[in-house]
């Protein structure tokens, strides 16, 4: 295989490494925090193909991701979570001196201190630990994460279902980017670190949307084609996600001539029916790569597709996510002038949403890039990248497909009730990026919490038991105040408890059930409990259930 090498400027900032040496290779670590640590090296072999890259380009395309998140995102605010927008925009809807904080590069920021203080195989706990110290988690997955570690429930327990409720949705992937930053033209590397710490908020399929765009931007720091940047991105992503499938579907359907619109009315009706929540990374890291595709690298076009993409989409987090390929691909030279400028090379901001953070963010853009590439220059020499004379040679190898993690809403009995099976589940969206969605289903403590996904077939719990003398049925349940649902209870075919399940004004309270079961002694019998959720007159909401027993 021949030898492929790009030659960019020669370094002409004498500090960076002076500024390098001070970073610790390594902080406190845990044995498996070792094991992770291997898990990212990717040792060099002497036939690799390999790329040069001074410091200097390394850094410009650095600043750039910074930027052109920034810019993405700072556009695209006026369209997440409502319509779509129909006319192109090439400049911001107001006027700025530097970039506001916010979550879609704030959380990024968190990890390069967290680099900083614990080093290069920091474990997610450790980032947990920063999060904390830094009032992280505003939205979403994670807020759900910040309120779970202020509970002590520590990463990566934090993004996991069991635990974190919106562990589906778009926090991972819109805190990715720097992964793939940190680890230039090694997606394999780039997928490892974001699989290992998206897992502080979110899990399987929101993992796996940091995994692709860590991947993108990797892969964009030596690749210029954004149609190969998708396909290498999307084979790290094993082929059993749901996430990996909606992939697989932009490519196929864009091979196949399928323009761009197409294509996002073809994800949006496959996938936003499955996850309802605006920000879920499904469906939005479809958007994502359809952009990316069709963008061609070009940055005003890359986000202007994600802008118009479909209604009531998180329609700034995707053009960030897409504008930082773009960022990697061509450096700085590729973002307009007119939307850098009014950054003030600053980030700045004392608050997100009600969360004060600690300490205000006030810091140079630039400077931020600077430390992101001395991270990364340690990252890339212990993953086989050799430096020589300020210039980076990094082997490259073809993205390989991580190990399938994957989970269905019916593992979460096996949290709260492994006796019990859960059937058609919906994701629903309650608490992800748009209110007054109907319902949602997760795991609080030792309430089940559920709404089904197809709402006339209804949500089913169901277990077949052999029964004793003398058992009984029990369980409690409540609705959400001002929302009702309907409970049929079954043994066999007999159906023996039909009720509307009502929550109050202001609160809901909890209703107590209890059937004898003598009469079907020494019969294995199928015990069914429905939640219903069409019923006239009534506002559809969540079921809550707890103690179910048979004894």
């Amino acid at each position: 295989m021949l030898r492929k090498q790009v030659y960019l400027a020669s370094l002409t900032r004498k500090s960076f490494w002076a500024i390098l040496m001070f970073i610790p290779l390594s902080g406190l670590q845990t044995a498996s925090a070792q094991m992770a640590t291997s898990a990212f090296k990717w040792k060099a072999i002497q036939s690799a193909p390999s790329v040069k890259m001074t410091t200097d380009s390394y850094e410009d395309k650095v600043k750039a991701v910074w930027i052109a998140q920034i810019a993405g995102a700072t556009m695209g605010f006026q369209f997440e979570h409502k319509t779509a927008s129909t006319q192109w925009v090439d400049q911001y809807n107001q006027p700025l001196t530097s970039a506001n904080v916010d979550d879609d590069w704030y959380y990024e920021m968190i990890a390069i201190r967290a680099f900083e203080k614990y080093g290069i195989n920091m474990t997610v706990k450790q980032l947990g630990e920063q999060w904390m110290r830094n009032s992280a988690g505003s939205w979403g997955s994670s807020e759900q994460a910040r309120l779970l570690m202020a509970k002590g429930i520590m990463p990566p327990k934090s993004g996991n279902p069991r635990y974190n409720k919106l562990w589906f949705t778009i926090g991972p992937q819109f805190s990715a980017d720097v992964y793939g930053a940190l680890a230039p033209g090694m997606p394999n590397v780039a997928g490892k670190l974001a699989r290992e710490y998206c897992h502080i908020n979110g899990y399987a399929e929101g993992a796996d949307g940091g995994v692709f765009v860590a991947g993108m931007v990797s892969l964009g720091f030596t690749e210029t084609d954004s149609k190969v940047i998708v396909k290498k991105a999307a084979k790290l992503i094993n082929p059993a996600s749901p996430y990996r499938q909606c992939l697989e579907m932009v490519i196929r359907l864009a091979e196949a001539g399928k323009n761009a619109t197409e294509i996002f009315n073809a994800v949006e009706d496959r996938w936003h029916i499955e996850y309802p929540a605006t920000n879920n990374a499904v469906a939005n890291g479809g958007i994502v790569a359809t952009s990316v595709w069709f963008g061609e690298g070009d940055f005003l076009k890359t986000v202007n597709l994600a802008f118009g993409a479909a209604d009531f989409t998180d329609a700034d987090c995707n053009a960030a996510n897409a504008a930082a390929v773009t960022g990697a691909i061509h450096g700085m030279k590729g973002i307009p002038q007119n939307l850098v400028k009014p950054l003030g090379d600053r980030i700045k901001g004392e608050k997100m949403g009600r969360v004060v953070l600690t300490p205000p963010v006030d810091e140079s853009i630039s400077g931020l890039a600077h430390r992101t590439v001395a991270i990364g220059a340690k990252i890339l020499q212990n993953n086989g990248a050799k430096l020589i004379d300020h210039s980076l040679t990094i082997p490259i190898y073809e993205p390989v497909t991580q190990p399938a993690e994957l989970f269905k809403l019916s593992d979460l009995t096996q949290f709260w009730n492994p006796d019990w099976t859960l059937k058609r589940a919906g994701f629903g969206g309650a608490g992800g990026g748009m209110g007054g969605i109907r319902g949602i289903t997760y795991l609080d403590s030792n309430v089940l919490v559920t709404y089904p996904r197809d709402e006339v077939r209804g949500l089913l719990l169901s277990r077949k038991v052999k029964l004793n003398a003398s058992q009984t049925l029990s369980f409690d349940v409540r609705a959400d105040a001002k929302r009702a649902w309907q409970l049929v209870v079954y043994v066999n075919n007999q159906k023996i408890k039909d009720q509307i399940i009502k929550g109050g004004e202001n609160n809901a309270q909890w209703q107590s059930f209890r059937f004898d079961l003598s009469a079907y002694q020494g019969q294995t019998v199928t015990i069914r409990l429905y939640q219903r959720v069409l019923i006239d007159g009534q506002e559809a909401g969540n079921a809550y259930w707890r103690n179910l027993k048979i004894q």
